[in-house]
């Protein structure tokens, strides 16, 4: 019985300890970002956005042996570019670059147009569905400029200028087993 009491007990006080910590401060994380001018987006993220970067959106290309533009234009001479491929791949940046940034301006507009609703109190539950579709597809659309500039690039790359890249990005051996279709000779 004495067991049970002290099993009990300590329940008990590890119970009120983390009870009270879980309420002593009701200061919520998010205090201080209601002035802000878009409350969802931090504002280097609007920054990234209107500035067209990746923001990790290609990670599933890149760690996995599809270069992308920038980065292999960084690394242009150690992975001994042609001027061919040079032109290329400055080119695929480019129009990947204008279609993210054209793209990035919609988000943060979307993303003003759902602040604005919620700050006028004129959102209801249909708005809400038809703002948050709009918003998913322009992100789901900036993804895939961000992810298809990736796979483009393996074409423009030979076998040997992937595998030196993911060398000098410190990839190790990501899995990409087969070639990819098209590369350059």
């Amino acid at each position: 019985m004495e067991t049970i009491n002290r099993k009990f007990f300590g329940v008990s006080v590890l119970f009120a300890a983390l009870s009270g910590s879980c309420f002593a401060d009701p200061t919520s994380s998010y205090a201080g970002q209601e002035a802000r001018e878009l409350k969802a987006l931090l504002p280097e993220d609007v920054q990234s956005y209107l500035a067209g970067k990746g923001m990790g959106m290609a990670k599933a290309a890149e760690l996995n042996g599809y270069p992308g533009p920038a980065h292999v234009l960084s690394l242009a001479e150690a992975l001994v570019l042609t001027p061919e491929q040079k032109e290329r791949t400055t080119a695929l940046f480019k129009a990947m670059e204008t279609r993210a940034i054209a793209l990035g301006q919609t988000l943060i507009e979307k993303e003003k147009q759902l602040d604005m609703a919620f700050a006028e109190k004129s959102v209801d539950r249909s708005s809400l569905e038809r703002m948050l579709q709009q918003i998913a597809a322009t992100q789901a659309q900036l993804r895939l400029a961000h992810l298809d500039a990736h796979l483009q690039q393996v074409r423009i790359l030979s076998l040997e200028q992937i595998a030196r890249y993911n060398d000098l990005r410190g990839y190790g051996k990501p899995t990409s087993p087969t070639p990819h279709a098209g590369h350059a000779p």
